[in-house]
Order: structure tokens, then C-alpha cells, then sequence
């Protein structure tokens, strides 16, 4: 099996890289965020490697950082989640985003990936939000803003009280989401009041910024 591939990129060929190595062109599939950042043709590359063996072909899946991969992984073990759903999801959205897209349960936010509709939507939201918090635990620090987001999403409590709170005075899910757990790491032993309080002005922060 191909784990990685070090070489130069030839050339693009719509969603995949041909990857030159020793003379021999290899052709990998990559979500937009990976070719977005390996670089230019002609420029040295090197990808991690998911190999799919079947009976009429052997397709390459490359990957910029482990992480990726890594979610690569976790998006296909959902029923109805095969590689190409996995890397349009992985190109919409950064590994910080499906956190909270996740943790938030916002079907409409996951959803917006090219092959994911409102119902395979759910089921990826149901099936993961159990397993977020062990997978991030396993790539962040839980002082970091994913690791804080999975720790809500495990925890429950005043925290998604807020945020159903927020989410009914007309906030996304996800906006929301993401300003309560700014607010909790923040100030931990606040109240509920205080974190709606708290996180109705992070999200005023967040507008009058952009």
C-alpha cells in the first residue's frame, strides 16, 4: 500500500494532482483545501497517501497534514460517506469548523458541502458528535479552541442551554455556538445568564468586525 508520495507536481487535472516521482506520474485525488496548498506546478510536493484497492482500480487520496487525514478517516466511517463526499467536505469546511458544525448539530451549515444533503447531513452530525471529543482529544491541547468546543459538546449543560437560548433569538447554530465556547473558556464557573449575556456580545463583537 502507498502511504506517501514525495516528488514534484506536474500538473492539476481538476480535483487531483499528478504527482511526478522518479519518472513515474502518479495521479491523487485531494480535497480543494490540499491543492489550494501544496503549490504551483513544478514545485516539490509531498502528500500523505490513502489507498483504495478494488477490483478494477487502485485510487490515491493525498493529504497536506495528518489531520486531514485523519478526518478523512472519520468522515468515511459514516454510512453513505465515501471519498468524494469526504474530500468536498473536507475543502468546504477547515478542521476547526466541522468541530463546531458538529458539536453545534448544524445540519443546514454541513449541508453546504457539494454531495451532502439535509438527510446525509444528519446522519453525519448524529453519528459523530459522540466521537468528536476523543478525536480532537487526540490532535489539540484542550486549552485550544477545538478542544474547547468538544468539551461542550461532551459536557452539555448551561452551555447548550445558552446555546439553544441564542439559536432561538435567531443566531446560527454555528455562530453561536462558537461565542458561547470563546465565553465558557473565558469564565467557566459563569452562570447561565451571564453566558448569553457574555455571548451576545461576542457575536456584536464579531459583527461590528466584520
Amino acid at each position: 500500500m502507498i502511504a506517501k508520495l514525495s516528488g514534484t507536481l506536474e500538473r492539476f487535472m481538476g480535483s487531483q494532482a499528478i504527482v511526478d516521482v522518479n519518472g513515474v506520474g502518479y495521479r491523487v485525488a485531494c480535497s480543494a483545501r490540499t491543492l489550494r496548498q501544496i503549490g504551483p506546478a513544478g514545485a516539490a510536493v509531498s502528500l500523505l497517501i490513502e489507498t483504495q484497492v478494488r477490483e478494477d482500480a487502485i485510487n490515491l487520496f493525498g493529504f497536506a497534514t495528518a489531520e486531514e487525514q485523519d478526518w478523512f478517516n472519520l468522515l468515511t466511517t459514516v454510512q453513505g460517506v465515501g471519498a468524494k463526499v469526504a474530500l468536498s467536505i473536507l475543502g468546504s469546511m477547515s478542521p476547526e469548523q466541522l468541530v463546531t458544525i458538529i458539536a453545534s448539530q448544524d445540519k443546514a451549515a454541513m449541508a453546504q458541502a457539494d454531495g451532502v444533503g439535509p438527510k446525509l447531513a444528519l446522519r453525519l452530525i448524529t453519528e459523530l458528535k459522540d466521537k468528536v471529543p476523543a478525536f480532537v482529544a487526540g490532535h489539540v491541547s484542550s486549552g485550544s479552541d477545538m478542544g474547547a468546543a468538544a468539551d461542550i459538546s461532551a459536557s452539555g449543560g448551561i452551555a447548550r442551554d445558552a446555546l439553544s437560548a441564542l439559536v432561538n433569538l435567531g443566531y446560527r447554530r454555528a455562530e453561536a455556538f462558537s461565542a458561547v465556547t470563546a465565553v465558557t473558556r473565558r469564565n467557566p464557573e459563569a452562570k447561565l445568564n451571564d453566558i448569553i449575556r457574555l455571548s451576545l456580545a461576542e457575536l456584536s463583537r464579531k459583527e461590528s468586525a466584520a
